[in-house]
């Protein structure tokens, strides 16, 4: 297999393309496989957890990767460090910029950190304080914005071209797609281990690069998986860029207790994957991620922010027949806002 770096970049159709002329070499399971020996002894690998009661409410014996006890408590180092450690070394002191609500500036301020590079990230200022924090422990320079005024990522591009930075996106990239999907090869070596494949998978999506990077590890070991992406309502654009086979957009840039999963469209790289490899969406309504948050915390003894709750979320409201099936869904991160994490557990 030819290293996904010196790899011949592929057209996308220009139905899947905000602009038809991007080219890009998109990521494969080999890719994925790739990163896992890239990220071997430093990222955690994460427990693949169960629940009787979880198992009684659906009828379906469901296994959840809890991506909360990651490394800056989300799945988000993964693809960051991935993609920092494949950046030249005469580039790494020139450091990187990033544009994230939170999850992927501390995977990116984290991974940079690591490897002695200097990093900056633009935030949005409604991002949950502990985001932002952690970000700046991890001795990031954070910018802020506003999300329904600003764009994030003009912002970031133009920081990176006047400092000569990299730019790492939150999704939208071969590397961070299989830095992503090293979490999906460790659930189906996990199952694997207890003889067992998945018939179901429910993986968040907000710009996709965890699904897209799941679904490869998934298919490339059980093709007959069905993966559903799980979405807040009224922000579930990849389901509706699914039915409608183009980028559909949000009507709006916020409004929703999940805020990591606010991007208004899917990514060209991730939705020219997701849309041959799942295909379906489902969505979670706030009240209902509440639901799953509290249940977690509960019944799980997680944290779990409501972003990351919402494939369990779909779970628990019934979207799916599952009885009888084993069903995987990814707990994505726990960095929830202390004030609304008390307010669903409540």
């Amino acid at each position: 297999m030819v290293p996904l770096a010196a790899r011949p970049p592929a057209a996308l159709p220009s139905s899947m393309s905000k602009n038809p002329e991007s080219a890009v070499a998109l990521p494969t399971s080999a890719d994925v496989d790739a990163a896992a020996r890239r990220l071997a002894g430093v990222a955690l690998r994460t427990p693949l957890i169960s629940s009787p009661v979880l198992d009684a409410l659906t009828g379906a014996r469901v296994f959840l990767k809890a991506e909360t006890l990651q490394r800056t408590g989300s799945f988000k180092f993964r693809g960051a460090y991935n993609k920092l450690s494949s950046i030249p070394a005469e580039r790494k002191a020139d450091g990187v910029v990033a544009f994230s609500s939170g999850n992927h500036a501390q995977g990116v301020a984290h991974a940079a950190k690591l490897l002695g590079m200097p990093s900056v990230i633009v935030m949005p200022v409604d991002a949950p304080r502990p985001k932002r924090e952690r970000t700046k422990a991890f001795g990031a320079e954070v910018v802020l914005y506003d999300r329904d005024t600003e764009d994030r990522e003009g912002i970031a591009r133009a920081l990176a071209e006047k400092r000569g930075a990299t730019l790492v996106p939150p999704y939208d990239d071969p590397f961070i797609i299989a830095g992503q999907g090293t979490a999906g090869r460790e659930i189906m070596e996990d199952l694997a281990a207890l003889g067992l494949k998945p018939d179901v998978a429910v993986i968040g999506a907000s710009g996709g690069g965890l699904a897209a990077g799941i679904s490869l590890a998934l298919k490339a070991r059980a093709p007959d998986v069905k993966i559903y992406t799980a979405e807040p309502e009224g922000f579930d654009d990849t389901a509706r860029s699914f039915r409608s086979g183009k980028h559909e957009h949000n009507a709006r840039m916020s409004g929703t207790i999940c805020d990591a999963l606010m991007s208004n469209t899917p990514g060209n790289i991730t939705f020219a994957i997701n849309r041959e490899l799942i295909g379906e969406g489902i969505a979670a309504s706030d009240e209902e991620v509440g639901r799953a948050v509290a249940f977690a915390f509960r019944e799980l003894k997680l944290v779990v922010e409501p972003g990351g709750a919402i494939g369990l979320a779909a779970l628990l409201a019934g979207r799916l027949d599952l009885k009888g099936k084993i069903v995987v869904a990814v707990l994505s991160g726990g960095n929830v806002d202390p004030e609304l994490f008390h307010k669903l557990v409540a």
